[in-house]
C-alpha cells in the first residue's frame, strides 16, 4: 500500500481542537479521560492498537501470543521541519515496555488443537496478576465515577501462602478462618488471635492504654512483629500475604524499603475490612468478569458518555511544537492530519527525542499459565503469595500469583489461568524466580533447554501446564508537563498506588478542578457508601 493509500484509509477526525488529547487507553489514561470529561473538558482519546487497555488489556490467546512474540519495535526519529512555518515537527520515540518473552506450548496435538480452537474464549491479562480489595481506593473510585455500572465482579474464593515444608496453606484472615485452619497449632491460633485483638484495639479506640506506642508505630513492622513474639510462619503470612510487602524485610541489604508499623497496620486494616464486605465475596479480593481489561474500558465508556471521542487503530507519529517558545501545540496522525490541544498525555512507552527518558524504577517479571486443573482441589479462584526464601535461600522478593477459573469468563470450561509476578533488577533474576514458582505447583511444558521443565517422580500428581508465557516489563515514573506521561502497570496486586499517581497527575494538570465531582443527574448518580453500587455475581 502506498503512503497516500495508507493515509486515505484513516478517517478524518472532526473537530480538530481539544482541551486534552490522550494517546493510549491504559487504565491511568482512561481514568483521566473520564475525569477530564466529567469536568467539561473536551477529550480526544487515541490508541494505535486495535483493542482497548494498552498494557492493561485482556487479550485472546492468539492476540497475546502474537503480541509477546512480536512486540512493537523501538523506533526513533530526529526532529524535522514542518510545512507550517509556525510549528516544528518532533517525531515520537516508541520504547516497548515488554521484552525477554518466553512462550512454551505442550507438544500434545490434542491440547494444541484445543487451545487453537478456543483461542477467543481466553481473556488473558497482559498486566496480571491483578485483583481489587473489596474495601480499597479502586472500589471508591468506581463508585464515585459511575464506572461501576459497566462492570461485574466475582469474589476470589481464598487466599493462600506457599510454605516450603507444607506447600499451599490458607491465609487466616478472619476469626473464623483462624479457628477452621487445621494447619495452625493451638498455640499459633492463640498468638494470631492475640495479635489481631491488639491491632483492633489500637484502631478502634480512644483508650490510650490500648494504642500502640508512637515509637513502635514508626519502627519497622518486622521489628514490631518480632517484639510481639510471633513465630516465623505467622510473621511471613502477615508481612507478605496480608500486608503484601515486596522484599525480604529481615534482610537489610536487599530490602529497598522497610515497611513501618503504621503502614503495616493500615494494610492489615484494609485487608480486614475487605473480608466479607460483599455477601457473595467471602474473602478480601474481587476480580472483574471478563478480565482486567474491563476496567479501562469502563472508564472509557464514562468519558464517551460525557462527550469524549474515541478512535482505535490510529497511530500518532509526531508532535507539533511552537518554533519560538518550543511549547506543545498538537499532534500529527499517521493519516497526515494535524490535531491541536492544550495538553497531551502519552502512553508510557512513548517519549520524544528532546525529553529526558522516563525514570526507570526497575522491572517486574510476569508469567501466565493455562492448565486443566486447579492448584487446589475444589477451588476455582484464589490468590497465592510466595514469601522471600520460600522457594530457594537467596530469594529476596515475594512472588504473587492469581488463579482464575472459567466462572469469570476468562477461559473455556475445564481450564484455569494463573498469573504470576515479581519485582526484579534484571530479566534473568525475575524469570528464574517465576520458573521456580511455577515448578512448585505445576509440571511445565518441555522446551528442551531448561532444568525447570524436567519432571521428577514427585511431580507426577501436579497439574500439567498447556501453555505458558514469561516476560519482563519495565517500570517507569509518570511525569507531568504540557506533555505528560502516564504511569506504567506496577508490581502490586491491587491498583492503589496507580490510583494515587493518576489522581496526582490529574490535579497537576487541572489544579482547580475536582477529581470526579459528585453528580446529581439520575444517569450518573451513585451512592458512594452503597455497596450495591458494585455488581457482584454469586
Amino acid at each position: 500500500m502506498s503512503e497516500s493509500e495508507e493515509s486515505s484509509s484513516y478517517p478524518p477526525i472532526d473537530p480538530v481542537n481539544f482541551d486534552l488529547i490522550i494517546i493510549g487507553t491504559g487504565l491511568s489514561e482512561s481514568i483521566i479521560a473520564a475525569a477530564a470529561s466529567a469536568v467539561g473538558k473536551t477529550v480526544l482519546h487515541l490508541d494505535p492498537n486495535s483493542f482497548y487497555g494498552s498494557h492493561f488489556a485482556s487479550l485472546s490467546l492468539e492476540e497475546i501470543t502474537s503480541y509477546l512474540n512480536s512486540p512493537p519495535k523501538s523506533s526513533t526519529a530526529a526532529a524535522s521541519s514542518s510545512d507550517d512555518s509556525d510549528y516544528a515537527v518532533i517525531n515520537l520515540i516508541h520504547q516497548p515496555l515488554i521484552s525477554s518473552a518466553e512462550l512454551i506450548s505442550c507438544d500434545s496435538v490434542d491440547q494444541s488443537t484445543f487451545l487453537l480452537e478456543n483461542s477467543r474464549k481466553f481473556n488473558l491479562d497482559l498486566g496480571g496478576p491483578r485483583a481489587l480489595f473489596s474495601a480499597d481506593k479502586t472500589i471508591d473510585l468506581l463508585l464515585k465515577s459511575g464506572a461501576a455500572q459497566y462492570l461485574e465482579f466475582k469474589g476470589i474464593d481464598t487466599s493462600l501462602v506457599y510454605n516450603a515444608s507444607e506447600g499451599l496453606v490458607n491465609v487466616p484472615d478472619s476469626r473464623g478462618a483462624i479457628f477452621r485452619d487445621k494447619k495452625l497449632s493451638l498455640k499459633e491460633k492463640n498468638q494470631l488471635m492475640k495479635f489481631f485483638k491488639l491491632v483492633q484495639k489500637h484502631l478502634g479506640g480512644d483508650d490510650e492504654d490500648g494504642r500502640i506506642s508512637e515509637e513502635d508505630m514508626e519502627s519497622p513492622f518486622v521489628s514490631f512483629l518480632e517484639k510481639t513474639g510471633l513465630p516465623p510462619k505467622i510473621k511471613a503470612i502477615l508481612l507478605y500475604a496480608i500486608a503484601m510487602v515486596d522484599f525480604d524485610q529481615e534482610n537489610s541489604e536487599v530490602c529497598k524499603e522497610l515497611l513501618t508499623t503504621k503502614d503495616g497496620i493500615d494494610r492489615l486494616a484494609q485487608y480486614s475490612s475487605s473480608v466479607g464486605r460483599f455477601p457473595s465475596a467471602p474473602g478480601a479480593l474481587i476480580y472483574p468478569i471478563y478480565g482486567e481489561g474491563e476496567l479501562p474500558q469502563a472508564f472509557c465508556r464514562r468519558a464517551a458518555v460525557k462527550g469524549g471521542i474515541y478512535v482505535l487503530r490510529m497511530p500518532v507519529i509526531s508532535l507539533l511544537m511552537d518554533k519560538v517558545t518550543e511549547s506543545y501545540k498538537g499532534v500529527r496522525l499517521a493519516s497526515g492530519q494535524d490535531l491541536y490541544s492544550h495538553q497531551l498525555i502519552l502512553d508510557p512507552s512513548f517519549t520524544i527525542p528532546s525529553a529526558q527518558s522516563l525514570s526507570p524504577k526497575g522491572m517486574v517479571a510476569r508469567g501466565i499459565c493455562i492448565t486443566r486443573s486447579s492448584i487446589k482441589p475444589d477451588v476455582s479462584n484464589c490468590s497465592v503469595v510466595y514469601p522471600p526464601r520460600s522457594l530457594y535461600p537467596d530469594q529476596v522478593a515475594s512472588v504473587r500469583a492469581l488463579q482464575i477459573g472459567s466462572n469469570l469468563a476468562v477461559c473455556p470450561a475445564g481450564t484455569f489461568v494463573l498469573y504470576f509476578s515479581t519485582l526484579c533488577n534484571d530479566p534473568d533474576e525475575g524469570k528464574k524466580l517465576l520458573k521456580a514458582s511455577m515448578k512448585a505447583l505445576f509440571t511445565l511444558p518441555v522446551s528442551g533447554n531448561t532444568e525447570t521443565n524436567v519432571q521428577s517422580d514427585s511431580e507426577d500428581k501436579k497439574a500439567v501446564v498447556l501453555w505458558s508465557a514469561i516476560y519482563v516489563q519495565k517500570l517507569t515514573m509518570s511525569k507531568f508537563e504540557a506533555i505528560s506521561s502516564a504511569p506504567t502497570p506496577d508490581g502490586n496486586l491491587n491498583y492503589n498506588d496507580l490510583i494515587d499517581a493518576t489522581e496526582e497527575l490529574f490535579s497537576q494538570m487541572y489544579p482547580n478542578e475536582e477529581f470526579f465531582p459528585k453528580t446529581t443527574s439520575s444517569e450518573d448518580s451513585t451512592d458512594d457508601d452503597d455497596d450495591n453500587g458494585i455488581i457482584m455475581e454469586s
